[in-house]
């Protein structure tokens, strides 16, 4: 998983939308956001190129997460735009 602290280790007050953990602050280029879940965790980085790029920077093998982008699965190969929103849900099997 990331090991970048986040920028502001403050609680945010309630009426605030949640934090948003900033990883490569100095990076001045395209940036996407993700929404981490289970654990609810907001997070910007540097833009990857496709999702199979955004999984390995976030530390996670493909066939363990799920990343989606206005409501439609994204497959590995599928590409991300800068500014885009995204969700990356991890998935476990049971079987």
């Amino acid at each position: 998983m990331i090991d970048t602290p986040p920028c502001d280790t403050a609680a945010a007050p309630q009426n605030e939308a949640p934090r948003v953990h900033v990883v490569c602050p100095e990076h001045t280029g395209a940036r996407v956001t993700v929404l981490l879940q289970p654990e609810e965790k907001r997070i910007s980085l540097p833009r990857p190129k496709t999702s199979r790029q955004l999984l390995a920077a976030l530390g996670l093998a493909e066939e363990t997460a799920l990343v989606a982008r206005e409501g439609q699965l994204l497959t590995p190969d599928r590409h991300i735009w800068p500014e885009d929103d995204l969700l990356v849900r991890k998935v476990a099997s049971s079987g």
